[in-house]
């Protein structure tokens, strides 16, 4: 760092000196040094230091933004603290990792969150015993750490917290809150022999109200007095916790409601953590032709093309930070299967993808505009929420992000290099535009809970849907 202060120091010295001298230098000579000279220190800075200054170039607002949002039909409180503690403090032991697609004990949370903590890696299980949760969710709230975070159905706590701007229908009120517990852990930290290698979370709930999607119609028949201009719809997960018969039926008439918004007005679906392969496929054919545009993570977006046979199927699992290439592919795949053409009947035209080293937009050519500064914004959140700062300390945050990468592993690449002057880069393929832009990962984060739904709402903020 101190290499870096000097030489910025001397580069400053000789600029001046050329200023002294310049009357003395042909016009053409002072030019040429000039530039060199600014060019040097332009790339004495840090790479984080140069991507922040793009970034905020980048960054505009778009013509046409959103007035009225509404949003759906997930909504809980979270109580968020140290998943190690808390596990220490229900008596835990350290055990092997082992993944359940539902815990049904407090020895599958044990396991469970082993084997993600293991990984780095997010995830969201339905608890089944009512008893046992709500025990677990006594002692996580009595921990002294503990904080509570708003993130449908609304009970009184819930509705303390909201601000006064956000509207409530009176029908989506009930006497009791449901709550998930967001069991955080940090980058390095242990717990017996499970060592994390990059800050995440592993959420859980004992959640019947949003399993069952109950306020899903009255949000759609709020939607005729609001007149929204966009609506962001979650929660599909949730229904993992219900059986098989009931899951399908509830997605049917969700199908049947979802289908009832007006066709003018966007929809954005934010996905989450899965385990069932045939909902999955399910919620792909069924709803993504309903919707405009999904946000998504690497865990889901892997899930999500196992679940179809999708390309790269046969990949088990990420190692470190996920290729762009496949990303790409996978990204590709699913506009082009699932989104909107001239021959489908589908209104899917944008993908928002973010893992924690960068995001990929991907859109169907001539939908979406001010996508570079969408990504760019989103991937700005994603430093400032983790950091927990209102913009971008360069000495908190570093660059992740593969300097350079393939853009496809299935049809003829282009081979990027990245350049934190140019942060965002741009390719196209067959109709299909994608914007990448590193992430500035927090060194230390403060919070990793509902950074997925920060991006995605910055990303939203800055883009700009045409008019069709």
């Amino acid at each position: 760092m101190w290499q870096r202060s000097v030489c910025v120091g001397l580069l400053a010295l000789a600029l001046g000196y050329l200023c002294v001298l310049g009357p003395e230098l042909p016009p053409a000579a002072l030019r040429q040094l000039s530039a060199s000279l600014l060019g040097t220190l332009r790339r004495a800075r840090s790479l984080e230091a140069r991507t922040v200054a793009a970034w905020q170039a980048a960054i505009v607002r778009p013509a046409r933004g959103w007035a009225r949002v509404a949003v759906g039909v997930n909504a809980c409180v979270d109580v968020v603290l140290s998943g190690v503690k808390l596990l220490e403090a229900l008596g835990l032991e350290p055990s092997d990792g082992k993944n359940h697609a539902v815990l049904n004990s407090r020895q599958d949370l044990r396991e469970a969150f082993a084997h993600f903590m293991e990984r780095g890696a997010a995830a969201e299980r339905f608890f089944s015993d009512a008893e046992a949760f709500q025990a677990i969710a006594r002692t996580a709230s009595e921990h002294p750490a503990a904080q509570i975070l708003l993130c449908g159905p609304v009970g009184p706590k819930l509705h303390e917290l909201l601000d006064d701007n956000v509207v409530v229908p009176p029908e989506s009120m009930q006497e009791r809150d449901e709550f998930h517990l967001i069991l955080e852990y940090q980058a390095g930290e242990q717990w017996g022999k499970v060592r994390a290698p990059a800050a995440n979370r592993f959420i859980f709930s004992h959640d019947l109200s949003n399993g069952a999607l109950n306020m899903l119609e009255v949000f759609v028949s709020s939607l005729d007095e609001f007149q929204p201009d966009l609506v962001v719809l979650s929660g599909l997960h949730m229904m993992e916790g219900q059986s098989k018969e009931m899951r399908h039926r509830r997605l049917m008439e969700a199908v049947a409601s979802i289908s009832d918004i007006p066709t003018d007005i966007p929809i954005h679906l934010e996905l989450a953590s899965m385990t069932d392969q045939d909902f999955m496929s399910n919620i792909m054919h069924q709803v993504f032709p309903l919707v405009n545009s999904i946000g998504l993570n690497e865990q889901e977006l892997l899930f999500l093309t196992q679940s179809a046979s999708g390309p790269h199927a046969s990949l088990a699992s990420w190692s470190g930070i996920p290729d762009v290439g496949v990303v790409s592919d996978i990204l590709f795949w699913i506009l082009k299967e699932h989104g909107k053409t001239a021959e489908r009947a589908s209104d899917l035209t944008r993908i928002h993808f973010h893992t924690l080293a960068y995001h990929i937009l991907a859109t169907v050519d001539g939908h979406w505009g001010n996508q570079a500064a969408a990504v760019a914004a989103g991937a700005r959140a994603a430093g400032t929420q983790a950091c927990a700062t209102d913009t971008i300390d360069t000495s908190k945050v570093f660059l992740k992000a593969p300097l350079e990468f393939v853009t496809s592993h299935t049809e003829a690449p282009s081979k990027i290099s990245l350049n934190p002057d140019k942060p965002v880069v741009h390719w196209h393929r067959e109709g299909i535009s994608f914007h990448f832009t590193p992430v500035l990962v927090c060194k230390d984060p403060v919070r990793t809970v509902g950074l997925g739904d920060a991006i995605s709402a910055e990303g939203l903020l800055y883009s700009e849907v045409y008019p069709q």
